[in-house]
C-alpha cells in the first residue's frame, strides 16, 4: 500500500515551512555580515506590499474584480505571500525591543502554515484518502472494512479540514497588527 499521509503530505509542508525560515535566516545573516542592515528595513516595506498584491486573488474569489483566472490568481497568491514572508522575516529579524512587531510575526507564521495547509495538504489528502478507500474496495474490501482501515488518515484529514477557521481570522489579526506597527513606526520616527 502506499505510504501514509502523514509521510506523504505533512512532512512536504513542513519543509516548505521550515525552508521559508531557513532562506530568510541566510538572507539576514549576509545581510549581517556584508553590513547591509539597513536593506532589512526596506524589506518590511517591499514584503508588505508583495503580499498585498498577493489578494488579488481574495479580490476575484469575492468577486471584487472579474478578470483573471481564479487558478492562476491563487498559484500567485501562495507564492506571493511566501516570498513577502520571507522579506518580512528578514525584516523582523532577532530584536527583542518592541513586541508588536513580534506579535506580526507570530501571527505572520501561523498564518503562513495555515495557507501552507490549505496549499500542499488539505487538498492532496483528501484526492489520496479517496483513492486509497476505492483501492481497498476494490481489492474486494468492504466499505466498512477500508473505512476502519483509513480511520486515522480520515482522522488527519478531518482536522486538517478546519484550516480556514484559522486562516482567515489570523490573516485579518496580522493585518491589524501590521498596520499598528506601520502607524507607531510613522508616529514615533525622528
Amino acid at each position: 500500500m502506499k505510504q501514509p499521509l502523514f509521510t506523504k503530505y505533512v512532512v512536504p509542508f513542513f519543509q516548505w515551512f521550515l525552508l521559508m525560515i531557513l532562506i530568510a535566516i541566510v538572507i539576514d545573516y549576509f545581510l549581517h555580515r556584508y553590513q547591509l542592515i539597513l536593506v532589512g528595513r526596506y524589506f518590511g516595506i517591499i514584503g508588505t506590499l508583495v503580499v498585498i498584491s498577493s489578494f488579488v486573488y481574495s479580490m476575484r474569489k469575492r468577486k471584487l474584480i472579474a478578470s483573471g483566472s481564479p487558478k492562476k490568481l491563487l498559484e500567485l497568491h501562495e507564492y506571493l505571500s511566501w516570498i513577502g514572508s520571507i522579506m518580512l522575516i528578514v525584516h523582523a529579524g532577532i530584536h527583542f525591543n518592541a513586541i508588536l512587531p513580534w506579535l506580526a510575526i507570530l501571527m505572520l507564521l501561523i498564518t503562513v502554515a495555515s495557507g501552507l495547509i490549505g496549499k500542499f495538504l488539505l487538498k492532496k489528502a483528501n484526492e489520496s484518502l479517496k483513492e486509497k478507500r476505492q483501492e481497498l474496495i476494490n481489492t474486494g474490501i468492504s466499505s466498512d472494512d477500508a473505512d476502519k482501515t483509513l480511520f486515522f488518515d480520515s482522522l488527519t484529514v478531518d482536522l486538517m479540514k478546519k484550516w480556514k477557521v484559522v486562516h482567515l481570522p489570523i490573516t485579518l489579526l496580522l493585518a491589524i497588527l501590521a498596520l499598528m506597527h506601520i502607524i507607531t513606526i510613522v508616529m514615533f520616527s525622528k
